[in-house]
């Protein structure tokens, strides 16, 4: 008998092309599965640059379920050699397809690439993701050649030199030919690549300024001889020497420190305080005892946007509410917009009041953000006196709502890929399909998406709801009956578990990172050996690490461990379990009193844990209200943090007066 998943899989997923009874005839017949494995072979010689193994695998499936693909691959293979009416057909014969919306982000470059600007004016507006950073340089360049001013547009864009590519450094380039950029515009992007280790843009740009490119290379490659030249007599000299300054910090604080004391006397004030904040940023990230003092002395300093977010978050470490208020109100716009920002602004416009009622602009912003069910959300919420609560559900749906539904072209499209393992075309086609559903069809595509074990994206739709959720959908809880026997014995919480596992690997048991973690709860390959040895599982081997029962028994334990070693901190021990016990312990050993936790998370130095740790804190609080069945408080499951060797007493008295 052949099952319903298989049914969706195979006949319908035909995605409503004229082949579709042939495709599921060669299903029932065997030989779906050649004609998968001749897919993934023309894909694999698209990406090789191979035109004849191209053609070759795509002559083959000229009736394969997914002829959009296909013809895809066949025309990206000679893409550049492809004329405008062959394009033009492909993204009319798919128009409204992820597919076609992804050749059109093609195009765009390669229009771009070829300045054919009256074309790529006619399609950008079609282009509906418009997500890709290069094709917005492209139209910066195309309005910049029409005589607009786009300046001020092209500085908040180019944040990131690492990205930029050809069209990003050609925008600079013609901004600074046309006069739009000046030359503290490019002094800024140099800065950028340097502070991002960019040396192919820094290269370019100090090239615009008549600079020394070989030199600026080595002051990011090789930091420590740019020091040993000295700062020079030039400003460019100078702005070198800075970006050596902060490079070399990145190694060794100390060295960059005395260097940039020999050369004071020849920098200007502005000069100085680029130096001391080029010598801050790294000095954050290693938690360096004078790193407050760095920022101090860089006041005056223009500051990247990572430079804005780590002085203020040493303010906050310092518990200096001025401060904090008057570095937020100096940051860019958008920065000072995103929630995270908002919500500390509110704290520290209630802070400075010095009452325990809530401002009127304390309120204002809290509840700005308060509806957000993310991390700064929940704290903007329970500011404002509301708990986490499981709302009540709405009208379940039917199942001819989830009939409706598994019709949708686009979402066999994407069943069919997850069948085959091509996560990232499976959620490319997902992820363009639910964008255009209404609520009641996001809550059956959740469902169908469950039904067919597809947990990821049932938990990415249902987070796509406003009005109504479904919250085991929102926050599922698979393999429980696992769960609960390996969380009891080792008193466990369940909820901070599912949470951790939530934002881990969202549910997928095939996952695997690009360091070797494997499995439910990313368990590395060497982690689950030693745990393995700890409980006496004695018959462990590497592959285990997929099976479900194993990698929720060695990652439990070892959540557990980590928890001891930081004194019953989920905290720490979610930050440890990301980041690694070492650095947790390297970070903890720089508190010299207990520090509220909402301020340990926010200036924790990597970026990745700093996230990790918000939403595995988020997504618990919500497990335990879904659980337990009554509100639950995020702020106090994160409590505060304190010094290692803080006495039970003394954790307890630091988290009553952190309330």
């Amino acid at each position: 008998m052949i099952s319903p998943s298989k049914w969706i899989a195979g006949a319908l997923i035909a995605i409503g092309c004229a082949t579709a009874p042939l495709a599921w005839t060669q299903d029932q017949n065997g030989d779906s599965r050649k004609e998968d494995d001749a897919f993934l072979l023309l894909r694999d010689s698209v990406r090789r640059d191979d035109v004849a193994k191209t053609d070759f695998y795509a002559t083959r499936l000229a009736n394969y379920a997914i002829p959009s693909y296909v013809d895809y691959y066949r025309l990206k293979s000679r893409f550049r050699d492809a004329s405008t009416a062959e394009i033009l057909g492909f993204l009319q014969r798919y128009e409204g397809q992820a597919i076609a919306d992804r050749l059109r982000n093609d195009w765009l470059l390669e229009l771009g690439r070829k300045r054919e600007w009256a074309l790529f004016d006619q399609q950008l507006p079609l282009f509906v993701l418009n997500d890709d950073t290069q094709v917005k340089c492209y139209a910066l360049m195309s309005r910049l050649v029409k005589g607009q001013n786009v300046a001020a547009e092209a500085r908040a864009l180019l944040v990131y030199p690492p990205y930029y590519g050809e069209a990003c450094n050609s925008l600079v380039a013609s901004l600074a030919q046309t006069g739009q950029f000046s030359a503290d515009d490019l002094w800024t992007q140099v800065r950028l690549a340097g502070e991002t280790n960019a040396t192919g843009p820094a290269r370019r740009f100090i090239m615009l300024l008549n600079g020394s490119d070989t030199k600026v290379a080595q002051a990011i490659d090789l930091p420590a001889i740019a020091l040993a030249k000295g700062a020079g007599d030039t400003r460019a000299d100078h702005e070198i020497f800075l970006i050596a300054v902060g490079r070399a910090a990145r190694t060794s604080v100390k060295l960059s420190v005395l260097a940039l004391q020999k050369a004071l006397p020849k920098l200007t004030p502005q000069e100085q305080a680029i130096g001391w904040a080029n010598i801050a940023l790294p000095a954050s990230y290693a938690v360096a005892p004078e790193t407050s003092e760095y920022w101090r002395r860089a006041n005056g300093a223009p500051l990247s946007i990572d430079q804005h977010q780590w002085r203020t978050r040493y303010a906050l470490r310092d518990g200096n509410w001025a401060l904090v208020r008057d570095y937020i109100a100096a940051m860019p716009a958008p920065l000072r917009a995103d929630p995270t920002w908002v919500y500390w602004q509110a704290r520290t416009t209630q802070a400075l009041s010095g009452s325990p009622t809530l401002t009127a602009e304390a309120q204002f912003l809290y509840q700005s953000i308060a509806d957000r069910q993310d991390y700064y959300g929940l704290l903007a919420a329970e500011e404002l006196g509301r708990t986490v609560s499981i709302p009540p559900p709405g009208a379940p749906v039917t199942q001819a709502e989830v009939a409706a539904i598994s019709a949708n072209p686009g979402l066999r499209r994407a069943l069919k890929f997850f069948e085959m393992r091509l996560r990232f075309e499976g959620t490319r086609e997902w992820n363009w399909e639910t964008r255009r559903l209404s609520e009641r069809e996001l809550l059956a595509a959740a469902e169908f998406a469950r039904q067919n074990h597809i947990l990821d994206r049932m938990v990415y739709t249902s987070e796509r709801t406003r009005v109504q959720a479904d919250y085991t959908h929102r926050y599922p809880a698979p393999h429980d009956d696992i769960m609960q026997a390996s969380t009891r014995t080792l008193g466990l919480d369940r909820a901070w578990v599912y949470g951790l596992i939530r934002q881990e690997s969202r549910f997928i048991m095939t996952a695997q990172s690009s360091a070797g973690a494997s499995g439910l709860m990313q368990v590395m390959p060497s982690t689950g050996r030693w745990v393995a040895k700890k409980i006496g599982l004695t018959d462990f081997v590497q592959e285990m690490l997929t099976d479900v029962r194993t990698n929720i028994l060695l990652g439990t334990n070892y959540m557990n461990m980590v928890l001891g070693s930081m004194d019953g901190s989920q905290v720490l021990a979610t930050a440890a379990y990301n980041a690694g016990p070492g650095r947790l312990r390297s970070w903890r050993s720089a508190l010299t009193r207990p520090m509220d936790s909402t301020i340990f998370i926010e200036s924790i130095p990597y970026s990745e844990t700093r996230t990790y740790v918000k939403n595995v804190m988020a997504n618990a609080t919500w497990y335990a209200a879904l659980f337990e069945g009554r509100p639950q408080s995020l702020k106090a499951r994160l409590g505060v943090v304190t010094p290692k060797g803080y006495s039970d007493r003394e954790q307890q008295q630091a988290t009553f007066s952190s309330r």
